[in-house]
């Protein structure tokens, strides 16, 4: 689907800590990538400084294993030096809350969105797409709840990735 030749589609999914909900967004958007074939470039980081070189939550790598997927990540905060220059393609936040912070650092508003707004459920009505919530302070149902959000998000963006590059093939 995607042209060897082109730039990959960059996108940054952003959370508070960059240990729970952004590491598990970044491994499905890629392995919703992979499945069709579509040249993706994803990272991940928190707005906040607290988990800085961290690996991801074990509870994160739990319901990552328990899915059947290996989930490997070290923790970083948002820069404005390496995150806008050049920008992402997109800017995919977790919630409300970082979506605002992504906005008053600086980020484009056309290429912030949350990521559960690609959930084909919402597709009529993308203003009622809720945030995926934080499960820091729960237990690994609510884990397993956020990864299997973010799977059907996932599907949910890349597909929306893959029409767009059909329309306007990139460089």
């Amino acid at each position: 689907m995607s042209d060897p030749n082109s730039a990959p589609t960059r996108v940054l999914v952003v959370c508070l800590g960059n240990i729970c909900r952004s590491p598990l967004a970044r491994l499905t958007i890629q392995l919703a990538a992979q499945r069709a074939n579509l040249r993706l470039h994803v990272d991940s980081c928190g707005t906040g400084p607290w988990h800085i070189g961290k690996p991801a939550d074990q509870r994160s790598i739990d319901a990552a294993a328990r899915a059947g997927l290996t989930l490997q990540h070290t923790a970083r905060q948002f820069s404005r030096e390496a995150d806008l220059y050049p920008p992402f393609d997109y800017y995919l936040a977790m919630d409300a809350q970082n979506r605002a912070d992504l906005l008053k650092l600086g980020c484009l508003p056309g290429r912030v969105f949350l990521l559960t707004a690609f959930d084909p459920a919402y597709a009529a009505d993308v203003a009622s797409a809720p945030g995926v919530p934080d499960p820091y302070h729960d237990g690994p149902a609510a884990f397993d709840h956020v990864l299997a959000m973010l799977t059907t998000a996932a599907d949910g963006f890349v597909a929306h990735v893959a029409h767009v590059a059909r329309q306007h093939p990139r460089p």
